[in-house]
């Protein structure tokens, strides 16, 4: 997963655009749940402020702004859905709104294109976000992030995960 506080390389792979739209797009999730910032809002930050753009003096990968919008539409309109997934897949005991903000983010976007983003293969979306959340939290916590991913990953994607 790129990581969009590196300088940009004048030509960057569509991965690289992906992994930076994804660690911009956990981190509006964070931001909308924090400070209850509006979706149209966020958009116009990270679109005119982050993407791309130098920021404190470091050049942020440019991302790929429709995945990016996909991704944050997309868990905001589904959330009310993906939440129960996500808190079955948790251990018994640490429902979704038990876990750190940021977590949620992770978890919130990973499910979401689990489940709608047919184009990106599962096991390189559970890969993609286990590599957003090391960026922000210990790594118990991004093995807690595989098992979740892979759990979701294989009830709706059996034939890529393997149904065992």
């Amino acid at each position: 997963m790129a990581d969009i506080r590196k300088p940009a390389a004048p030509a960057e792979k569509k991965a690289n655009r992906r992994g930076a739209a994804r660690l911009a797009a956990v981190q509006a999730l964070y931001q909308m749940d924090i400070a209850g910032a509006g979706i149209n809002d966020i958009f116009a930050e990270f679109e005119s402020h982050w993407l791309g753009n130098e920021v404190e003096g470091d050049t942020y990968l440019p991302a790929e702004a429709a995945f990016f919008r996909d991704v944050v539409s997309g868990v905001v309109r589904d959330q009310k859905t993906l939440d129960p997934l996500i808190d079955e897949a948790l251990s018994k005991g640490w429902p979704l709104k038990r876990i750190e903000a940021i977590l949620r983010a992770v978890l919130r976007a990973g499910a979401y294109e689990l489940q709608h983003r047919k184009d990106v293969p599962g096991r390189v979306v559970v890969s993609e976000y286990v590599d957003v959340a090391n960026a922000f939290v210990d790594r118990e916590e991004t093995g807690m992030v595989n098992a979740v991913l892979d759990q979701i990953g294989r009830q709706f994607r059996g034939d890529e995960f393997g149904r065992g």
